[in-house]
């Protein structure tokens, strides 16, 4: 449950999706792996569905329950830990 409440900060603040898509992009610099690039644009493409939810341009006014996170949380964790995983070297 406390994973659900970090990603959570991204719908308070979803700039700072920019943070992982950072990472990612450097990681996919340094690595040239497919999964580092899948993960940069995965985090590219939540940041500004997220902040036009914020916005609530893609809602109708009620945008408290939250459907779409079902799916794009883990989405996002599972692309985002494969990346990790075949990007990072091991020793």
């Amino acid at each position: 449950m406390a994973l659900v409440n970090f990603l959570g900060v991204f719908i308070q603040w979803p700039w700072l999706a920019l943070v992982p898509l950072a990472c990612f992009i450097a990681l996919d610099l340094r690595s040239r792996t497919a999964s580092a690039l899948a993960a940069a644009l995965a985090w590219l493409g939540y940041l500004p569905y997220e902040y036009a939810m914020k916005m609530r341009w893609l809602c109708s006014g009620e945008c408290n329950i939250r459907v779409d996170l079902l799916l794009l949380y883990p989405l996002l964790l599972l692309v985002s830990l494969i990346a990790l995983w075949r990007g990072v070297p091991r020793r």
